[in-house]
Formats: C-alpha cells, sequence, structure tokens
C-alpha cells in the first residue's frame, strides 16, 4: 500500500508522475478547483469584514470523496498542483476541503514535469504560502465583486447576455481607444526621393535616398519641393563624399514568456491565443512519446520570467555545442528586466531536454502541437547562441549641395539565426555597393519621386494587444487568453483577418463603462491594483485593504448609475431568412455556444433555427446556398445548407468556378485553385495563370 499521496490539478500529469515516483506514492488529481464562490449570489459577506463564502463545485463531490479516502490512508500528503497564485489557492482549498488540519500536509512546486524536477520537489516540500493564497483570493474577488454589481445593470440598460470584467472592460476600452485614434486620424503627405545612379564597372544602377542638404537632414512634404529639388540637379554631377564601413551584431532573442509565446505564435502560426495556451498545456503535461511512454515536454507555461536553471543552460550549451560548434555558443546567457515583479520567480518557457529536437518528435505529435513546440525549442536554444554579426556600409552622395545616402549590410556570421529566425527577423543582405570607392565615377540615370501620407496606428491583433496589456501592467500571464477570449465571445470585438474591430455593442458597452465606472476602465487605477496585489503576495499589504477600500466605491457607483444612467438599445442584425411560422425576417442572436438565428416575434413566436455563414456560392448538387460548417472537433468545411437532403461537403472553399476539363468545381488550396475531383488532377495559379 502507498504511504503517501501526491495531489496534482491534472488526470493527464497522474500517469507521468506517478512513473517517476514508485510504488510507495499514490498520485491522484483534483481536476482543478474544488471549491468557489456560489454562482447565484455574489459569495462576499460585505458587511462583516468581506469574508468570501466558499463552496464545493458542483460535479466534484464525487472526486472530493475518493480523494478523501486517499488521504486517509497515507502518511503524508503532498499537494502538488500549478506553481503559480493559483495552484496555491487550489492546494489551501484542498486543505480545508479533504480535512487534513492536524495532519502531515505539504506543499511542492515543480516548474517542469520531469523525474528530477518532480523528485527534487519532494526534498524542498514546505508549508503553503498564505500570501499567494490571498493574493489570488483577493483577485478573485474584486473581479467577482465587478461582474456581480456591474454586468446586471448592463443587462437592465441595453440587453441580456452581457458581462463586465475589472480587466476585460479595460482591454475593451484600449481596443476602442485605438479604433477613436484610428478615425480621427488625418493623413499629412509626404514624399520620398529616389536617385538611380550607376558606378563605373557596375552593371546595374543602385538607388540612393535623398538625406537633406550640406547643412543637415531635411524632409520633403509636397510635389513642388520634390520638383524643385530635382529641377536644381539637372546636370550635376555627383560624388561620393564618405564611405563608412562598420560591423553591428544581433543579439538572440530571449526564450519566451507566456505573453512572447502568445505573440510569435500568432504571428507565426496564426493561432489565437486561446488555442496557444491549450496546445502549451498539452505539451507541459505531458504527450506519449514512443519508447518514453508519457514526457513533459516544456516548462511551465504561465510566466514573465526569462530566468532559465543552471542545469537546462548546462544542457543547452551541450547540445549547441556538439551540433553547432563552440563559436555559436553564447558567452554568457541574456537577461533583461523590465522594472516590474517576475511573478513567483519562474523559469521561461523552455523545451525539459534539448535533445528532443523537433525532427526527432514530428512524427508522433499531431500537426498543431509540433508547429508550437518547434517555435518553442527553436526561440531556447537560440536564446543560448551567440549573436548574428553584419558587415554594414554607409555611403553619402552629394551633388548640388543636396545630399542622397546608401546604406547596406552583409551577414557574415549567421550564430543563432543558424536556429531561429523570428517574423521581425526576416531581412535580406543588401551589399550591391561593395565595390563603391571613393573616386568612384558616378553616372545619373534617373529620380524615383513618390507619394506618401502618414498611416493611422495600426488595428491591435491579438498578439499587439498581448504586448500592451503586458506592457501596461495589466493582467498576468494567465489572464491574456481569457480576457480576449471572453471580449470576442461577448461580441464587443470581432476578429477580421487577425485585426481586432469594435463592433457597436462593444461601443455601447465601453461608452456606458467610462460614464458610470471611469476608475475601473483606467488603465492607471488597474495597473496599481496589479502592483497591490503584488504586495499582497509579498506581505507587505493586508488583502482586506485592498477589498474594503475598493467596494464602497463601486458599490455607489452601481447605485447611482442605476437611477441616471439610460436604456440604450442596440439592434440584432437582420438576416435573410424568413421565419417559417409567422413571416417575420430572422435576426441573428449570440448565445453560449455562438450565433444562431431567432424570430424577433419573441415571445409570441419562439421559432430559432441554426445560423450558417453563407459564402455566396450555390451548391453544385443542388443549387441552394453553401455554408460554412464545423464539425465536432472544430474542424471547418463547406456544405450544401440542405443538409443531409443534399449530401454535397469539401474541405476547402468553393469557388463557385467550374474545372474546365471535367465541370467540378474549383476550390480554393493555398495559393492554387484546384479541382474538388481528385481524378481530374487540374489546378490552375490565379496570378500565373498556370495549368497542369
Amino acid at each position: 500500500m502507498a504511504k503517501y499521496l501526491v495531489i496534482v490539478e491534472s488526470p493527464a500529469k497522474v500517469k507521468t508522475i506517478r512513473k517517476f515516483l514508485g510504488p510507495n506514492y499514490a498520485v491522484a488529481a483534483s481536476n482543478g478547483h474544488v471549491r468557489d464562490l456560489p454562482k447565484s449570489t455574489l459569495g462576499i459577506d460585505v458587511e462583516n469584514g468581506y469574508e468570501p463564502k466558499y463552496i464545493t463545485i458542483r460535479g466534484k463531490g464525487d472526486i472530493l470523496a475518493n480523494l478523501r479516502k486517499e488521504a486517509k490512508k497515507a502518511e503524508k500528503i503532498y499537494l502538488a498542483t500549478d506553481p503559480d497564485r493559483e495552484g496555491e489557492a487550489i492546494s489551501w482549498h484542498l486543505y480545508h476541503a479533504l480535512n487534513l488540519e492536524g495532519r502531515k500536509v505539504y506543499r511542492i512546486t515543480f516548474n517542469e514535469i520531469t523525474k528530477n524536477a518532480v523528485r527534487e520537489s519532494l526534498k524542498n516540500a514546505r508549508d503553503i504560502n498564505l500570501n499567494l493564497v490571498d493574493a489570488q483570493q483577493t483577485r478573485r474577488m474584486l473581479d467577482r465583486m465587478v461582474g456581480y454589481r456591474i454586468s446586471p445593470l448592463l443587462w437592465a440598460k441595453i440587453k441580456r447576455g452581457l458581462s463586465a470584467g475589472r480587466v476585460q472592460s479595460v482591454a475593451l476600452r484600449i481596443i476602442c481607444d485605438r479604433e477613436e485614434e484610428i478615425n480621427a486620424f488625418v493623413p499629412e503627405e509626404y514624399w520620398t526621393l529616389g536617385v538611380q545612379l550607376k558606378a563605373d564597372g557596375e552593371k546595374k544602377p543602385f538607388t540612393a535616398s535623398y538625406y537633406g542638404t550640406d547643412k543637415g537632414r531635411a524632409s520633403i512634404k509636397s510635389e513642388a519641393e520634390a520638383k524643385r529639388i530635382m529641377e536644381s540637379l539637372e546636370g550635376a554631377s555627383y560624388g561620393i563624399t564618405e564611405i563608412k564601413k562598420g560591423e553591428r551584431t544581433k543579439k538572440p532573442p530571449l526564450p519566451f514568456t507566456t505573453s512572447t509565446l502568445q505573440q510569435e505564435a500568432s504571428k507565426a502560426l496564426n493561432y489565437s491565443t486561446q488555442k496557444t495556451m491549450r496546445l502549451a498545456q498539452q505539451l507541459y503535461e505531458g504527450v506519449d512519446i514512443e519508447g518514453e511512454g508519457t514526457v513533459g515536454l516544456i516548462s511551465y507555461l504561465r510566466t514573465d520570467s526569462t530566468r532559465v536553471s543552471e542545469e537546462a543552460e548546462g544542457m543547452a550549451a551541450s547540445y549547441i555545442s556538439a551540433h553547432y560548434g563552440a563559436e555559436y555558443l553564447a558567452s554568457a546567457a541574456a537577461s533583461r528586466g523590465n522594472g516590474r515583479k517576475i511573478q513567483d520567480a519562474h523559469e521561461a518557457i523552455r523545451p525539459t531536454d534539448p535533445e528532443r529536437t523537433p525532427a526527432l518528435l514530428k512524427e508522433q505529435l499531431p500537426r498543431d502541437l509540433f508547429r508550437l513546440y518547434q517555435l518553442i525549442w527553436k526561440r531556447f536554444v537560440a536564446s543560448r547562441m551567440s549573436a548574428a554579426r553584419y558587415e554594414t556600409t554607409s555611403v553619402k552622395i552629394q551633388a548640388g549641395g543636396q545630399v542622397f545616402t546608401v546604406a547596406s549590410s552583409r551577414r557574415v556570421f549567421d550564430g543563432y539565426m543558424s536556429v531561429y529566425v523570428s517574423e521581425d527577423d526576416r531581412e535580406e543582405d543588401n551589399d550591391f555597393q561593395a565595390g563603391l570607392r571613393r573616386d568612384s565615377r558616378l553616372s545619373f540615370v534617373g529620380f524615383e519621386p513618390e507619394q506618401h501620407f502618414t498611416q493611422p496606428p495600426a488595428h491591435y491583433t491579438e498578439a499587439s494587444l498581448v504586448r500592451a496589456l503586458e506592457e501596461l501592467g495589466i493582467g498576468r500571464p494567465s489572464t491574456y487568453a481569457p480576457i480576449i477570449t471572453t471580449i470576442l465571445a461577448r461580441r464587443y470585438v470581432v476578429k477580421e483577418n487577425r485585426n481586432l474591430y469594435v463592433t457597436e455593442l462593444g461601443e455601447v458597452v465601453n461608452n456606458m463603462m467610462k460614464t458610470a465606472f471611469p476608475s475601473i476602465v483606467d488603465v492607471n487605477f488597474t495597473a496599481n491594483l496589479e502592483a497591490l496585489l503584488d504586495g499582497v503576495e509579498e506581505g507587505k499589504v493586508k488583502w482586506k485593504t485592498i477589498v474594503s477600500n475598493f467596494y464602497p466605491d463601486l458599490d455607489e457607483a452601481v447605485n447611482q448609475a442605476e437611477k441616471e444612467l439610460e436604456h440604450v438599445t442596440v439592434a440584432d442584425e437582420v438576416s435573410d431568412e424568413v421565419c417559417e411560422l409567422c413571416g417575420r425576417q430572422m435576426v441573428i442572436k449570440y448565445g453560449p455556444h455562438g450565433r444562431f438565428l431567432a424570430c424577433p416575434g419573441f415571445p409570441e413566436c419562439r421559432n430559432t433555427k441554426p445560423y450558417f455563414e453563407k459564402i455566396g456560392v450555390p451548391c453544385p448538387k443542388c443549387g441552394r446556398d453553401i455554408v460554412l460548417r464545423k464539425t465536432r472537433k472544430g474542424r471547418k468545411y463547406y456544405g450544401c445548407i440542405d443538409n443531409p437532403n443534399c449530401d454535397f461537403m469539401v474541405w476547402q472553399r468553393p469557388t463557385g468556378q467550374k474545372c474546365p476539363q471535367c465541370g467540378s468545381v474549383l476550390l480554393e488550396k493555398g495559393n492554387r485553385l484546384v479541382c474538388a475531383n481528385d481524378q481530374c488532377g487540374y489546378y490552375v495559379m490565379p496570378e500565373l495563370s498556370n495549368k497542369s
């Protein structure tokens, strides 16, 4: 019989950890939180010291009963929930829910699910850190107060089903403020002027850019100015006045934090923040690897630290030296602080063993999981490598008092770029004027004037919003994905081609929040609250002080808003579907599972039906509309709206065009149009019109 009980959060970890610890240890899972504030009420006794009222989460009764049985048989109990505030709070709730007072109970944490890390954690067992628990509890209570007091107000003043959140409302405001900046932006004209020159002995001309005059830099604001400069240079001779050669280095990137992983996965892989975190969780908890069993492939995924353990440094150094050579190994690990507290002193996100290369795992991981692991592996290995080096040349050219410049760079040592090139690193070597000398004779070929207009700020993407939240000190690594998921689910924001756009509903909610609850949606106020939560974690601030100062002001603002705010109507989007029961035009509604069609005659007419997004292409079998559908696992496909009467379905988007060889429908596949009939083999490149 096992002497010791280890309780983890996720059932996925049980098998892996049991394998590491042997027969003396029983390992069981709590399946996340076991207690929470009740859903039906605020759950905080505001009249008596703001004490929270916790209840067992519905469905967790059997899990707790089994854990109690296991706990009774064990000499020692180890609470091994995740190594952050949330995990610490879950351990504390388990301690009370399992009635472990007076028992030998220890808290252990590990940053990665490996044999060494798990066994080492047992040697460093400690008590539950109540400061961490209080920090999580305070956040939960603040979020509950905002959500449960303001959301009903939004239902009453706008429509049912809306929600307000302490952090989500600030994120919505950030997006709305950017939208206002874009709408208010007035573009300004400016011009660039290039001059094409050819050096003696060179076959191709090169282009130098206008810099200014011999007195200093100048800008060109109009076509008239550009023409004046060109006219002043008629017949002028061009000569090189300065050639500077130098070297620059490009430092390797830091290993991933939660924020930077979400940003790069969005840019490089087009993953949503939610998808990135779901896949990273699987990589952390463990994946079945042939010959090894279930293996945790990456370290803990919720972190804002770039620190790397000595053991991981050593493994990376051995791998780089063996596979790339000593010159590719960084002399010292890079580190950079952001001026803020790094939560829980975690490590960066990294592979648990660099020797498990993406190439070794490619056939064993599903495509999405593999691509994320490859991104993490490459970033970590690159972060321990030496900088890339470039040889640079800058040339100044003068003619008639006007100055033009041209610059180039040539990579002479790839360093970390031999492993990892981020979306921001992609650049081509440009060394076309390597043969230029001070005495090179230049002949004029022509001018290249070009008109430009200043551009408004870019719309937020999921990646840039995460970066903004992190820079402003709003939220924490574990909150970025839920924030974005919530504002998208509530239809305050929609995502189109990666960009986030505010809907009419989002604008109405944001305006109401700014009017009635200016402090709640104030960026600085929210960032200060995060700093106070850090103070609770450090034992410097009492949690009741924060809550007791926060709630009375919120309560007063809600009561005032209930009296003063006017009702705002946001019209439902009208569809082209007619209600077959009463003849009204059906409208698009939003429920827990997405969009659906409903009759606007409710409650007289209660007709509803699924909403399908039409793509504007008729079904080749029956002529009705083709719509976008999803499988049970969420994979997109295109099928006839008259399913099951019509069985037409394809995975790629139909174009409506017919194959000239067999008459089947053409589908969009990458940058090609391909025939839906596999036996035909016809395809066309839209731009090149090539055919095979």
